[in-house]
């Protein structure tokens, strides 16, 4: 029997690969990683890892002898760049062509580039790898002033992480506030936060342009001012990396249903015997009667064991709900749902200690708690709760 393939090198796949081993798979898993190391899980590198205060072993949820232990065949720095669905084969560089029996793809997301001049100039950094992150935190090693072009969670989790470094740091956003998509109100508590450490927010602002001979030297604005940049971090946003199931001719979703690849409940594309999992995956939510394709660390690590679970045969849909955390200075967040509606806060956003909720249509459609822990629980039986929302029971949650 030909292998079961797994393609990708995030949390996605190094959770599916687990997952059918410890489910009692033990045929042939070939594993392809384009990046030289094996799959790992990201959120460090905005964080502790930038910060040189954890080392790789934050990152690998799996070392390389796990796989040689359990009969895994790791390929790193193998790339997928052909997908065959009709002979069940994938073709891969270095290595040819791979027959599978089943395959997961879970290639992940590729970061958004600034279209302005400049943005190929030296010490202009993006991060989304290891080696991004590792020649980010050297930079952050200099002392001069460091520009943030963007103001969503990566961009303003790697202002932290460089002003607790001692940076000058100046994040530059597009947005009315920082974090738009939470709503004006919470993203106060997070601008607040930032501004208290010496952060410098600009809002509503472009960038034109980046400066410099050789190396960059200054980000142009719209408004005609340009400012003083050693180096520049770009954290725009990315795209799901869907170019090998579609040029296989996978159903995709269309922008206005969120983009990535149309899977079932079970993750299961429209090609047979393909799956797919975490940034790329758009699936259909039990609770949100809509798909949803999320860019968190934990719907990579959900959608990667449910998929393998699903590929040795189960048929339960996918009924998780979205969850992400952050940690940013002294404030830890998490969060569970789809952030949209009105927003109630319960307990002190001034003091940052409090549960936000997102309500719509008289039911919680999401939860944030700011530095309150042990509650996602309660918040999850709320957003699952049906009939109208009880608002007294909302503002006595903290």
């Amino acid at each position: 029997m030909e292998p079961i393939v797994v393609v990708g090198g995030g949390l996605a796949a190094a959770r599916a690969t687990q997952t059918l081993r410890d489910q009692g798979y033990d045929g042939d898993l070939v594993v392809l990683t384009a990046e030289a190391f094996p799959p790992y899980e990201r959120p460090p590198l905005s964080k502790d890892y930038l910060r040189g205060e954890a080392g790789t072993d934050a990152l690998f949820p799996h070392d390389a002898d796990w796989y040689a232990d359990r009969g895994v065949d790791l390929r790193t720095s193998t790339t997928a760049v052909g997908l065959d669905v009709a002979g069940s084969a994938i073709e891969t560089a270095p290595g040819g062509s791979l027959r599978y029996s089943r395959l997961l793809l879970a290639t992940g997301s590729q970061v958004r580039r600034l279209d302005v001049p400049g943005n190929d100039l030296d010490g202009v950094h993006h991060l989304r790898t290891i080696d991004d992150a590792d020649r980010l935190r050297t930079a952050l090693g200099d002392d001069g002033p460091l520009v943030v072009v963007g103001d969503g969670w990566i961009g303003m989790e790697v202002a932290a992480s460089a002003r607790q470094l001692g940076r000058d740091v100046t994040v530059v956003g597009r947005s009315p506030h920082p974090l738009h998509g939470l709503g004006a109100r919470v993203s106060e508590i997070f601008t607040n936060l930032h501004e208290e450490n010496g952060v410098r927010l600009l809002r509503a602002t472009a960038v034109t342009a980046l400066t410099g001979t050789g190396s960059v030297s200054g980000v142009e604005l719209d408004d005609g001012t340009t400012l003083e940049a050693s180096t520049v971090v770009v954290g725009v946003g990315v795209t799901p990396r869907c170019d090998l199931a579609a040029e296989a001719g996978i159903e995709l979703r269309s922008a206005a249903d969120g983009d990535g690849v149309a899977v079932d409940g079970t993750l299961r594309t429209s090609a047979p015997g393909v799956w797919a999992a975490g940034d790329i995956a758009s699936v259909p939510s039990v609770r949100y009667g809509r798909a949803l394709r999320v860019e968190h660390w934990a719907f990579a690590d959900e959608t990667g064991k449910h998929a393998a679970r699903a590929m040795l045969g189960s048929a339960e849909p996918y009924d998780v709900l979205p969850y992400f955390f952050t940690d940013q200075f002294d404030l830890g967040m998490e969060v569970k749902g789809v952030t949209s509606g009105e927003v109630v806060i319960s307990g002190s956003a001034a003091d940052r200690e409090c549960v936000a909720f997102w309500v719509d249509g008289d039911r919680v459609q999401a939860g944030m708690g700011i530095n309150v822990w042990d509650r996602m629980d309660d918040v999850e039986d709320l957003i699952r709760a049906e009939g109208p929302v009880d608002r007294a029971a909302l503002d006595a949650f903290v």
